[in-house]
């Protein structure tokens, strides 16, 4: 990482007074990040009001988003910034009043909500609305007002209630979407699908520096400003490059089209850190000051609920979401609790480090949380939404194989534990949807994947990323050694796109979309391949 002196000082003063415990408690974590995340305090009410009808430029350039959606209530959102390259946003360190409107129809002519909420400074102008009294299962239009301004206007749709019997679901999984390595332009056929609901599964950006021609986006038409071209090490930093990122067209169209269900891999922070060990070897308390405005930044720019707001650098970001009786999502967080990967991370084969019992990729108490959810779980379809590769992935054919120590390889033991619980709570149809690796995978989970011919105990849907890695190729170099060392592995493609997985009562049904290329914009989509998971009977098959 390239230090920056200023940024470096400020951390530094920040962490110098506490070490993790006292960091960790969050008086602790408060003190220490006054310097850049205040919270809007009991005396908000009294705090400086701009007058909204002041704003001269228009205040929503990063669009709107809806997400976490429940029988009755789905998070909408926006966040006011005029001028969002810069600081501040171009508005004054002061509230500003936002109407917002929820209506059945895209005219507004019937209206099911409505209401004002504050945007404030110490958020950096983000409003998280929360809606109740909606229907179930049925979609709606929303928009906001600030000033004379009156943003785009959003689709979103409620969950189904818990206790309903639905026929099918659609939902598309994205991943790993690094501005400077090329256009969003899966996003914008994503945006045109029929769809219930997207999971984001993390790397929503990249804190590596981006120059001024958009690095792989080769812009001619603009400049962008010199505060991207560093690495994102402060609160001002991330939020700038959020500001960055949702400026692009075609994942605001993706936004404004379908609720987003979000978590978050590694670079939201920085590339493969583990709980509070930084991949350059920071002190602890210095990295989880890092970490705790990365932490503020992602809650402030996405359609998160309030116990998901974080504290100092702590964020239960893992939850539960139903849609009827059909599926169960349980969303995962593998980066803040993880033990530090084995082998000084990378490529290894595995051994006493990798296969210690007491290493874990969750964290015990979302371990248990899970495992309890599944036992009271009553879904036909049990979803698990979360970050790095689950089946097993040998990069060489015989015994010379290694494995990522990043993925769930480098944590067998935790992956045991998770699979145990799946088996000890009756979960017949378990499907894992994956992200991180800038490839399409489609496995069948093995209860030993040193045996082939061991029972299925579910399948992963690993979906390619949306621009990291640039263009790719249907075919990656190593294409041929990982079908050959990984029977499981049933289909891989090397393309950028995302995946949709249609559930229904008898199967569950993958299709992996791709562009032909990022590096130019307008590539259009296709479907690389199909498969189908029968219910009972998990296993890939062809569609």
């Amino acid at each position: 990482m390239t230090h920056h002196a200023p940024h470096e000082q400020e951390i530094r003063a920040a962490a110098a007074h506490f070490g993790r415990r006292r960091f960790l408690t969050t008086t602790g974590a408060a003190a220490a990040l006054a310097f850049a995340t205040n919270l809007p305090g009991a005396g908000a009410a009294y705090a400086a009001e701009a007058d909204a009808r002041k704003i001269t430029e228009n205040p929503f350039t990063l669009g709107v988003a809806s997400g976490d959606p429940q029988p009755g209530s789905v998070v909408l959102w926006t966040r006011l910034a005029p001028r969002p390259y810069e600081p501040g946003n171009g508005l004054p360190n002061a509230r500003v009043m936002v109407r917002w409107e929820v209506a059945y129809d895209e005219h507004f002519k019937r209206l099911a909500g409505q209401g004002r909420a504050d945007a404030h400074p110490e958020f950096n102008h983000s409003v998280h609305i929360e809606p109740t009294g909606l229907a179930p299962d049925r979609v709606y239009y929303y928009r906001f007002r600030a000033g004379s301004w009156i943003s785009p206007v959003g689709r979103t749709r409620t969950a189904p209630a818990r206790s309903a019997r639905i026929s099918d679901l659609k939902l598309a999984a994205v991943s790993c979407q690094a501005y400077h390595d090329g256009y969003f332009t899966a996003y914008r056929h994503l945006a045109e699908e029929d769809l219930d609901v997207v999971f984001h599964l993390g790397d929503y950006l990249y804190e590596y520096p981006v120059g001024a021609n958009g690095g792989a986006r080769n812009y001619t038409d603009r400049t962008l400003p010199a505060v991207f071209n560093r690495e994102t090490v402060t609160l001002e930093d991330y939020r700038l490059r959020y500001a960055l990122y949702k400026s692009d067209p075609d994942l605001q169209a993706a936004h404004a089209a379908h609720p987003f269900i979000v978590t978050w891999d590694d670079h939201e922070v920085e590339n493969n850190y583990a709980s509070d060990i930084s991949e350059d070897h920071l002190p602890p308390a210095e990295f989880l000051v890092r970490r705790a405005a990365a932490y503020r930044a992602y809650w402030e720019n996405q359609p998160l609920r309030r116990p998901q707001r974080p504290q100092g650098a702590d964020c239960r970001l893992y939850r539960r979401l139903q849609y009827g009786q059909l599926a169960q999502f349980d969303i995962l967080d593998t980066r803040q609790y993880r033990s530090d990967q084995a082998y000084g991370d990378g490529w290894h084969a595995p051994g006493p480090e990798s296969l210690d019992p007491a290493r874990t990729l969750t964290g015990a108490a979302q371990e248990r949380w899970l495992t309890d959810g599944w036992r009271q779980s009553s879904a036909r379809w049990n979803v698990l939404p979360q970050q790095v590769t689950f089946s097993e992935r040998r990069n060489a054919t015989g015994p010379g194989y290694q494995l990522s120590m990043d993925a769930w390889d480098g944590y067998a033991a935790s992956r045991d534990r998770v699979l145990a619980g799946a088996e000890s709570a009756g979960v017949d149809n378990l499907v894992v949807l994956t992200g991180d690796v800038h490839v399409h995978y489609a496995f069948d989970i093995k209860k030993d994947f040193k045996d082939p011919g061991s029972r299925t105990a579910g399948v992963e849907f690993v979906t390619t990323s949306i621009a990291s890695g640039k263009n790719g190729a249907d075919k990656p170099a190593n294409w041929d050694t990982y079908l050959a060392a990984n029977p499981h592995l049933k289909f891989y493609n090397g393309r950028r796109g995302y995946l949709t997985v249609t559930l229904d009562q008898d199967t569950a049904r993958a299709d992996y979309r791709t562009v032909s290329a990022v590096t130019t914009p307008g590539a259009a989509v296709r479907t690389a391949a199909s498969f189908v998971s029968e219910a009972g009977d998990p296993g890939l098959k062809p569609a």
